[in-house]
C-alpha cells in the first residue's frame, strides 16, 4: 500500500460536476479540486473533464476512487458511478461510494439550533409532484453516521429536526476525497461491486 496514493473523487449528483485528485506527483500538498457547470451536457464532457484533472495515461496508476452516489439527477449520477465502477473493476482498486446528503451533513449540522446539535437529524429535499426525499444523520466528531440513507418518505410522514439539502460541490467533493484517503490509509475494504446509485424515485413516470 502506497503511503502517498494517487486518488480521485467524482461528484455529479447536481447540475455541477466536481472532480478532486490527490496526486503524489503534484508540487502542491493541497489536493486539486475543480467544479464544472456542465449540466445535462456532462455525457459529452465527462471524459474530457476527468482527463484534464488526471491524464488518461495515468488512470492505470490510481490507488483508489470515490464517487457520490446521489440522490441527484438520474443521468448525471449514473454517469459518474458507472465510470468509477468500471475503473475500479478494471484496476482492481478500492471504490468508496457515499451519498451526497452524507457529504453535506457535517456542513448542514451547524444550521441546527444549538440545543439540537449532537443529536440525529434529517436532511431533506422536496421533489415537485413526487414528495420528500430525506436521510438521517448523526455526527461523531468529524465522522458522519448515515442512520438512514436518502429515500422517499411515505406520504404524510414528517421527520424532525430537519435541514434542507444544500449543495456545495467543491466542499463536498473535497470531503469525499479526504474520506477516501482516510479509508485507504486505514486499509478499509471498499469493494466496487457494492457501490450503486441512489434513485429515491423511478426515472420514468
Amino acid at each position: 500500500m502506497s503511503a502517498t496514493p494517487l486518488l480521485m473523487a467524482l461528484h455529479s449528483s447536481t447540475e455541477r460536476f466536481g472532480v478532486a485528485v490527490h496526486d503524489p506527483e503534484s508540487s502542491s500538498d493541497i489536493s486539486n479540486v475543480e467544479v464544472f457547470d456542465d449540466g445535462r451536457g456532462l455525457s459529452n464532457t465527462l471524459i474530457t473533464r476527468v482527463s484534464a484533472m488526471l491524464p488518461r495515461e495515468r488512470w492505470k496508476n490510481l490507488n483508489g476512487l470515490a464517487v457520490a452516489i446521489g440522490p441527484g439527477g438520474f443521468t448525471g449520477t449514473r454517469l459518474s458511478v458507472v465510470m468509477a465502477r468500471t475503473l475500479a473493476e478494471q484496476l482492481d482498486c478500492p471504490l468508496l461510494g457515499i451519498s451526497s446528503f452524507a457529504l453535506m451533513a457535517s456542513r448542514l449540522h451547524n444550521h441546527l439550533p444549538e440545543e439540537q446539535q449532537g443529536q440525529p437529524f434529517w436532511i431533506a429535499r422536496e421533489l415537485p409532484r413526487r414528495g420528500l426525499v430525506a436521510g438521517c444523520y448523526c455526527l461523531d466528531g468529524d465522522d458522519v453516521n448515515e442512520l438512514e440513507e436518502p429515500h422517499l418518505l411515505a406520504k404524510g410522514r414528517s421527520v424532525s429536526p430537519t435541514v434542507e439539502a444544500a449543495e456545495d460541490v467543491r466542499a463536498d467533493v473535497w470531503r469525499l476525497l479526504e474520506l477516501l484517503r482516510r479509508g485507504y490509509l486505514a486499509g478499509q475494504a471498499m469493494p466496487w461491486s457494492e457501490v450503486l446509485p441512489i434513485y429515491p424515485t423511478s426515472p420514468v413516470g
